[in-house]
């Protein structure tokens, strides 16, 4: 097929072309990855092995490799493999952020994703720019961000990481995400409780999370403990999140 001359003169632009002839900001993708641990709401952090902070506690994260990562997404879970060996069950991108002073290297932006994820089958790892990494309580449920100080402007991310986390919670399955791939509907409410800061009726729990229609009871699987068995359920495969009237409406 005959090439246009529009088509063959962007082409020849494209060719000639540098990337490198104009300022390019650091581009990067760092992920707030929530767990739930010793009934607590945690946070994945890392500290600095490299400049700049180094030292400091910061969000995961690392710029866009871009002869492997396709895209935004593919940077986001080569990322968290890295730090966790595992691929989240739910992962979403937040926002991204960029200033000329977020970095002291220079103008930069990164894309940020929450992650969501059971903590029994992960084992954290650092390297590639991190000395340690931990899984963070964050104090009081009702906090908005960590105690301790983090690098660039992770603080400020983390706090609008906790706020959809939390708003998303009162009306969607997402918390489910948080837990093994088997739980009862009691360890279901208590990670709901545990996010929000405050304790839900049973009965009104019950009848949201029946409203959202995401759970899979699983025939012959129970919980046995000191009363009656409690009987097992699982998020529904290939579903991503279902929505349901607002547990502040119960």
């Amino acid at each position: 097929m005959a090439v246009s001359k529009k088509d063959s003169e962007e082409q020849e632009f494209l060719r000639q072309y540098n990337i490198h002839d104009y300022d390019i900001p650091l581009t990067s993708v760092d992920l707030v990855i929530f767990t739930i641990r010793d009934n607590l709401l945690q946070v994945l952090l890392v500290k600095r092995g490299d400049h700049p902070y180094k030292g400091k506690w910061a969000l995961p994260g690392g710029f866009i490799d871009v002869q492997r990562d396709t895209n935004l997404d593919a940077t986001a879970l080569r990322k968290l493999r890295e730090k966790t060996g595992v691929e989240a069950p739910y992962l979403e991108q937040l926002q991204g952020f960029g200033s000329k002073d977020r970095d002291p290297r220079g103008w930069s932006s990164t894309f940020v994703y929450f992650a969501l994820i059971s903590s029994e089958t992960v084992e954290l790892r650092h390297g590639a720019g991190a000395d340690e990494a931990v899984w963070y309580p964050l104090e009081g449920q009702n906090a908005q961000k960590p105690v301790v100080k983090l690098a660039f402007d992770h603080s400020a991310i983390l706090e609008l990481a906790l706020q959809r986390l939390r708003g998303k919670v009162e009306y969607t399955s997402l918390p489910a995400y948080l837990l093994p791939a088997e739980f009862t509907l009691s360890e279901l409410q208590q990670v709901y409780e545990i996010i929000l800061g405050r304790p839900l009726d049973k009965s009104s729990f019950r009848k949201r999370i029946k409203e959202g229609d995401f759970l899979d009871e699983l025939p012959g699987r129970q919980r046995l403990g000191s009363n009656r068995p409690a009987q097992l359920f699982a998020v529904r495969a290939g579903l991503a999140s279902a929505s349901f009237n607002p547990l502040s409406r119960a």
